[in-house]
């Protein structure tokens, strides 16, 4: 067999392949020899129809499109094999089908061209010495005393209060229901006894809410500041602009409220008694010390992530790599699928989400980010191969152990799959790092960089969709709480 390799845009190789005029007349022979066995003509038994009847009945047409068919299956897959080509993903024929049914001739040769999706070659055009900024994280100290803070209230004890009104702190439990204010101008010549209209949804019974201005949406808590026990009084607010219920967003309301019950926080000494409570530590000391060693890590592992995506951002720049669509379109799959499973595991129904009209758009609106994954990856096992980096069969079973440790022992677990997983995140991170250490980063101040807009586009494309399609497939619903 005769085969003309050419090289294609996309990483694809062309193939120009002549298949011999005994195969093309073998493959057309047998077709014939096939249908005579299978096909039910009136009047003759299976296998005796003489060859004259079994072509005018079927047509020679029909005849040469069956042989084609195993002729361009058989060509393309022999011509890779016997040019050694690599490839990847399905061959994709580019000669016309009914172009090769007009020149098909059973006993002479036959051209077929077709095509197929190779591993592209990378072009590092440059990868050590880079230059770039990262974001740097720095340990807030206040965050302890928050944290401190919090687990305080959340211990609360909450105390009846009596002889005051209320007062920003206290909890408050309420009757109100809501209604929309009228506008300006709406009362001249209407009856100033009518009903207001109410909003749907804005209203409870007991409903307790603690009186700080972001626990509710603006105007309703200040309102309720300075009421007393059994007090009835209008208040009126503002939906915010934006806001998530869209056809409240910047609405006037007025809501009728009932104070019922006043109650205030008795708040718990943060002491050693405190830290046990809330903690294994015995000591408010090394509840404090816990606490600054998680948030210092935390504050380096986010600077290290920064530096590593300035690092990769950076890289890609100096890449110079022509993807074939078969790899995106993977890319894309895996994406998806990891996409799907998550939902799944948080109680979603991932078939009312993946609808036959969300897929396209999912798939669409995920290939940025599948394709800038692709070169991270490409590019990150070139430079792995120029300089030599491995990861030692030691390092991956001490991952893989740790890792096991961590499943529960009656779950089953694919070691091989799962040795393979943790070779290929090692040398990631080898890889990384020294990348690291062969570049210059210039830390600069946390949100002092600014995410361009391409970056903010290709950010969980495929989530954002799913939500959208999610909100749009519930039930309407009020929400006027803001916290």
């Amino acid at each position: 067999m005769k085969v003309t390799q050419e090289k294609l845009p996309a990483s694809q190789i062309g193939l120009e392949i002549e298949i011999t005029p005994e195969i093309t007349k073998q493959t057309y022979e047998q077709v014939i020899k096939n249908l005579a066995s299978t096909a039910n003509i009136p009047g003759f038994r299976k296998g005796k129809v003489p060859r004259p009847i079994l072509l005018q009945r079927l047509g020679t047409t029909r005849i040469k499109a069956a042989a084609l068919e195993e002729l361009i299956q058989d060509g393309i897959e022999q011509a890779v094999k016997q040019e050694a080509i690599p490839a990847i993903g399905q061959p994709q024929l580019r000669s016309s089908f009914e172009d090769l049914i007009n020149n098909y001739e059973p006993g002479k040769p036959l051209t077929i061209s077709a095509a197929v999706d190779v591993e592209p070659e990378v072009n590092l055009v440059q990868y050590t010495d880079l230059l770039f900024q990262a974001e740097e994280v720095k340990y807030d100290p206040e965050r302890v005393d928050s944290t401190l803070e919090k687990e305080r209230q959340e211990l609360a004890t909450l105390i009846p209060v009596e002889g005051r009104s209320a007062q920003i702190g206290d909890i408050a439990v309420v009757d109100f229901k809501g209604s929309f204010a009228k506008a300006e101008g709406e009362d001249e010549g209407e009856d100033e006894t009518a009903e207001l209209e109410p909003i749907p949804g804005a209203e409870a019974t007991d409903f307790q809410v603690e009186l700080q201005e972001d626990k509710f949406i603006p105007g309703f808590i200040s309102g309720i500041v300075g009421m007393n026990p059994e007090e009835t009084r209008e208040i009126a607010a503002q939906f915010p602009d934006p806001y998530a219920n869209e056809d409240l967003a910047g609405k006037a309301a007025t809501f009728t409220v009932t104070l019922k019950e006043l109650k205030e926080k008795e708040l718990p000494e943060i002491n050693d008694d405190f830290a046990q409570e809330i903690s294994d530590f015995e000591t408010l000391e090394e509840l404090r010390a816990s606490l600054v060693e998680r948030y210092q890590k935390e504050a380096d592992d986010k600077t290290k992530t920064n530096k590593q995506e300035a690092l990769l951002t950076e890289l890609l720049k100096h890449v110079e790599v022509d993807l074939p669509l078969t790899l995106v379109e993977q890319e894309v799959d895996a994406m998806l699928t990891q996409t799907a499973m998550r939902l799944s595991q948080q109680g979603l129904d991932v078939r009312k989400l993946f609808t036959q009209d969300i897929i396209p758009q999912l798939r669409e609106r995920s290939r940025t980010e599948a394709i800038e994954r692709i070169k991270r990856s490409l590019s990150l096992r070139e430079v792995g191969k120029r300089e030599s980096i491995e990861v030692t069969p030691e390092e991956i079973a001490a991952r893989v152990k740790e890792l096991l440790e961590q499943y529960p022992e009656e779950k089953e677990v694919d070691e091989d799959r799962l040795r393979s997983i943790v070779e290929n995140e090692l040398l990631t991170e080898k890889t990384i790092d020294w990348l690291l250490e062969h570049s210059s980063v210039e830390l600069v101040p946390e949100g002092s960089l600014s995410p361009s807009e391409e970056t903010e586009a290709a950010e969980s494309d495929a989530d954002a969709e799913i939500s959208q399609t999610e909100e749009e497939s519930s039930e309407p619903s009020t929400e006027v709480t803001e916290g």
